[in-house]
């Protein structure tokens, strides 16, 4: 079966034409949670009482508990809609009856009545499964990959996903945004997950209280970064000032910048300014750049911790003394 975005299973709700069984995975729950709920679009409103079942499996943590609940989600699937065209099971919390911890003769049987029923699904009825990422080397991953649609929660493909990702976050934490503030966190995030997640997270705490958000709420947040000259933390390294350095460092990791992006700035920085201005210090730079880099990688500490001593390193001593030579 496809894999598919978030957007693109949407369009599919959005159009009736959608397929039996749906896996939705990753690490991004409030995402899993909001597409999840939006499946019960396929049922009229009055009619999702009789047609819209939600299965919590979280607490099938032994064998005769999972050959209950298995017993009950094929029940679920398999009963006709009522008035209605389609019916939806949602099973939420499906990392237990997907991938259960412990072995035993009860929960062989019940992965084996549910492998049966993933075989042959009921035309009428759509099947979702959230979960968190499975062990793509376990059983039901692999029959999953073969009879559902997996979609990736926590992707962003475009500015539209992007405003959707804020307004279901924002809604999440029990408030409302406007259109034009949660456009304008869209535009200055775009598809950096990460970044979305920092802005909307600066701006839940700057409006907490508040029920709804406007766009002057946004712009106190991220004005000021979003004017930020990227390369100000170069430049003022360049001219040896560790303190403004610092300063814009902290702008562009508050702004959402990855630890990696930034990096790889300042190793631009040692390997096309260094050899010129400050000859003399160039095995020491790079010295440390290969070890804040190690570091990064390895986990080693705090990566904001990790690129401030790399900038007090290269603002500091004979670094800043030979710039001011050269200049």
């Amino acid at each position: 079966m496809p894999v598919a975005t978030p957007h693109a299973v949407r369009k599919q709700i959005k159009s009736g034409q959608v397929e039996p069984i749906y896996f939705l995975q990753g690490e991004d729950d409030v995402e899993k949670s909001a597409l999840a709920g939006e499946f019960a679009e396929l049922v009229e409103e009055g009619l999702r009482a009789f047609n819209v079942e939600r299965i919590h499996a979280g607490d099938l943590t032994t064998g005769d508990k999972l050959a209950d609940g298995v017993a009950s989600l094929i029940a679920a699937v398999r009963t006709l809609p009522m008035m209605s065209p389609r019916r939806v099971v949602i099973v939420l919390q499906a990392d237990p009856l997907l991938a259960p911890k412990r072995e035993s003769e009860a929960a062989t049987r019940a992965l084996d009545d549910l492998e049966t029923m993933l075989k042959r699904p009921e035309p009428q009825t759509t099947l979702v499964f959230v979960a968190g990422p499975l062990d793509k080397r376990s059983r039901m991953y692999k029959l999953l990959v073969k009879r559902a649609t997996l979609v990736e929660c926590g992707l962003i493909e475009d500015r539209a996903d992007a405003e959707r990702w804020v307004r279901t976050r924002i809604a999440g934490a029990g408030a409302e945004i406007d259109p034009p503030a949660a456009r304008l966190l869209a535009e200055r995030g775009g598809t950096d997950v990460k970044r979305l997640r920092g802005d909307v997270e600066r701006l839940l705490l700057y409006a907490l209280g508040q029920k709804s958000i406007t766009i002057e709420d946004v712009r106190q947040i991220v004005g000021a970064a979003a004017l930020q000259d990227d390369w100000a933390m170069a430049n003022a390294i360049e001219a040896g000032q560790g303190g403004e350095a610092l300063r814009q460092l902290a702008l562009m990791l508050e702004a959402g910048a990855p630890p990696e992006k930034i990096l790889g700035q300042l190793g631009w920085l040692v390997r096309s300014k260094f050899p010129a201005v400050a000859p003399a210090v160039l095995p020491a730079a790079v010295e440390a750049l290969f070890r804040t880099d190690l570091a990064l990688k390895r986990s080693a500490g705090d990566p904001r911790v990790l690129l401030e001593r790399l900038v007090v390193e290269l603002c500091a001593g004979k670094r800043a003394r030979g710039f001011a030579q050269q200049r």
